[in-house]
């Protein structure tokens, strides 16, 4: 039952993430990081966003090989079900002509992603591809969490602006809000898989 209770939770959330993903795509103010890359990606290939997420996610899964890191039922789940909300929900919504409207869009885009990324993470089947990536980087070269990740993301993000992505407020904004919205969020996500299985920390 609690297996069957987080296998749902996770599609959940993975499904929430696309979903909030295509809410910031529409409001055209800013990405994150990797989204930029995706975004950049996408207009050079000629590729929906939906299949360039789904492509980098398995281009970062072979990465973890040489990295001896073991994806999960999530990490797999997480690289096809992004994907395919992310382009699901951009098939049925415009970006607002109003400033106001934009700006609705983003903030709501955050907001739903905290919430995804809290349901994900607390199902505790396995990190996303690019998470994985992070975690396996700071085992491997004994660096820190914080030097990793922010290498990292200034790399996706530079190379995603040159290549075409939106960088801007919306990059910012998330960069800034999503730690402290999904901090609170995930001990009420956490599946207890034994009772004295501790919350999941937030990746």
């Amino acid at each position: 039952m609690v297996l069957t209770r987080r296998f749902v939770q996770l599609l959940l959330g993975l499904a929430l993430y696309g979903a909030s993903l295509a809410l910031m795509i529409r409001a055209d103010l800013g990405l994150d990081p990797w989204d930029v890359l995706h975004q950049g990606l996408s207009e050079r290939l000629d590729l929906s966003f939906g299949t360039v997420s789904v492509l980098a996610g398995a281009v970062v899964l072979l990465l973890w090989v040489p990295l001896r890191q073991r994806p999960g039922v999530g990490t797999l789940c997480n690289v096809v079900v992004v994907g395919v909300l992310i382009d699901v929900v951009l098939a049925v919504l415009d970006t607002p002509d109003s400033p106001a409207g934009r700006a609705g869009l983003l903030v709501a885009g955050v907001l739903l992603n905290a919430v995804a990324t809290a349901a994900y993470l607390g199902a505790a089947l396995g990190p996303g591809p690019r998470d994985g990536l992070m975690t396996g980087l700071v085992r491997r070269t004994g660096g820190s969490v914080r030097v990793v990740r922010t290498s990292i993301e200034l790399t996706v993000l530079g190379t995603g602006w040159l290549l075409g992505g939106t960088v801007g407020i919306g990059t910012v904004l998330y960069a800034v809000a999503i730690g402290p919205l999904v901090h609170p969020l995930l001990p009420l996500f956490a599946v207890r898989t034994a009772p004295a299985a501790a919350a999941v920390p937030a990746s």
